[in-house]
């Protein structure tokens, strides 16, 4: 048997046709040459696609055994078909989101591998930089200095899925039961040795970005509501201050009643209307905030299998 290390690498894709043979591609010369002394195997995990993206890795696993591919039968999410390539991956150290579109470079693969070798079990990557709108770019710092500041888990800021981890972090992934599992949070509540590397995040070249609003906003929402319970808390807080103040603003009206009488005490129309829309809106606010932990709440304990594959290659 070889004495060479293994390391698994996790694409997720959906309706990548464009970018499988270049990330393939990317990935096979990176361990034909800087990482000749590592053995390695690539798994692909697609969720249901609807163009050729299938048909393209079944023909690279034709001529590849390194190429393992999981097709769902459903799509699944980004999360779930990520969690479950990372679970059946074999490597002694496993890279558990590569991108197809290569937006995160291939190229720190060796530094992972290089702080790995130094005792590290776990080796983010931190996005210095994005190819993005200043808008977007701000936006998520923002979400990632909130996640980070209420988390029980201490998330690194700006570190996504593209990291390196060892075979004991992925075993104590296992241990997880989480429906929609926030992997980079998981990660972080596994605790272990870790470090950041820091790099530049580019723009997509190819084929269609799939992080639209709508999924940005999901996914920002999992996160919330998987790190921290800190919203919550924050409506009970917000809540009793309300109810005191109301308190304390009708008894400031007896007390104006009793000393000037009725008819200097300002009927306030406008004012109770502009109160009544506020607090009715801020009452929605919570209600949805505490409808999302419910929610997941629902979806976790239906049990609902992690992903429902329609077949494997390679494995």
């Amino acid at each position: 048997m070889s004495n060479r290390k293994l390391i698994s690498v996790v694409t997720p894709c959906f309706n990548e046709e464009e970018n499988v043979q270049d990330c393939y591609e990317a990935i096979k010369s990176l361990f034909e040459t800087k990482l000749k002394d590592y053995d390695y195997e690539h798994i692909f995990c697609d969720n249901a696609s609807v163009d050729k993206t299938v048909e393209e890795l079944e023909r690279i696993a034709a001529q590849d055994s390194r190429v393992k591919v999981i097709v769902n039968a459903n799509n699944f999410g980004f999360l779930r078909s990520m969690f479950n390539g990372v679970i059946s991956s074999g490597g002694d150290a496993v890279i558990p989101m590569m991108p197809a579109d290569l937006q995160d470079p291939p190229e720190l693969i060796p530094t992972f591998i290089e702080y790995w070798e130094k005792g590290y079990k776990v080796v983010y990557g931190q996005r210095d930089k994005r190819d993005e709108s200043f808008l977007i770019e701000n936006a998520r710092k923002l979400y990632y200095k909130f996640v980070n500041r209420f988390s029980k888990a201490k998330i690194p800021l700006d570190a996504g899925e593209f990291q390196l981890i060892d075979r004991k972090v992925v075993e104590a992934l296992k241990l997880f039961d989480d429906y929609e599992p926030y992997l980079r949070g998981l990660i972080a509540q596994c605790g272990f040795k870790s470090i950041g590397v820091k790099y530049f995040m580019k723009a997509r070249e190819k084929g269609e970005a799939k992080g639209r609003l709508g999924l940005l906003f999901d996914l920002a929402l999992n996160g919330i509501v998987s790190s921290t319970t800190v919203p919550i808390r924050v409506g009970l807080i917000f809540g009793f201050l309300m109810s005191l103040l109301s308190l304390g603003y009708a008894a400031f009206l007896v007390v104006l009643f009793f000393v000037n009488g009725r008819s200097h005490v300002n009927p306030g129309m406008a004012s109770l209307m502009i109160g009544l829309f506020l607090l009715s809106g801020i009452q929605l606010f919570f209600i949805a905030l505490v409808g999302e932990y419910v929610a997941s709440i629902h979806n976790q304990v239906r049990k609902g299998p992690l992903v429902v594959e329609d077949r494997r290659i390679n494995f």
